[in-house]
């Protein structure tokens, strides 16, 4: 009897947040999917225009791109780079998010809040070390070759 107890709360738990209608709680839902579309859109303009750091991304994603076609990188070098700079958007959007929930939440300083801020942060931190180190090894030798010094 007690196992299946134990069983259900855990069915229970798996299931529990998918009965949960985000229309009822939702400040504003998406109406058809050119709607969704133009909030993403909306999102990334915010970030360009109010987040210092998306705007030195958004150069540096640029610069590599440039960098990488004038090297003629590979298709599968192409991918990899293409996922390694989506991963720091992503990150970067992410703790973004998470900074205005919290903003949102709170205007006291409360410990969690800055766990909750520092966390986020320390993701776009990791991605960025992550692609630094990817855009060097699939970089530097065809740039190494391309000078004259490989």
């Amino acid at each position: 009897m007690k196992a299946k107890i134990e069983h259900h709360r855990m069915v229970d738990a798996l299931v529990s947040t998918s009965r949960i209608n985000p229309e009822e709680f939702a400040y504003k839902t998406s109406p058809n999917r050119l709607k969704s579309l133009s909030y993403a859109l909306a999102g990334w303009i915010y970030m360009l225009r109010r987040q210092k750091n998306t705007r030195i991304q958004g150069v540096a994603s640029i610069a590599m791109l440039a960098l990488a076609a004038w090297l003629g990188i590979e298709p599968i070098s192409w991918a990899i780079l293409i996922l390694t700079i989506t991963m720091v958007w992503m990150a970067e959007f992410i703790n973004a998010a998470v900074e205005a929930a919290i903003d949102l939440s709170t205007s006291e300083f409360h410990p969690m809040a800055k766990v909750g801020k520092d966390v986020a942060s320390a993701a776009v931190l990791l991605g960025v070390m992550a692609s630094i180190i990817i855009g060097l090894i699939i970089l530097l030798p065809p740039l190494l070759t391309k000078l004259g010094w490989g």
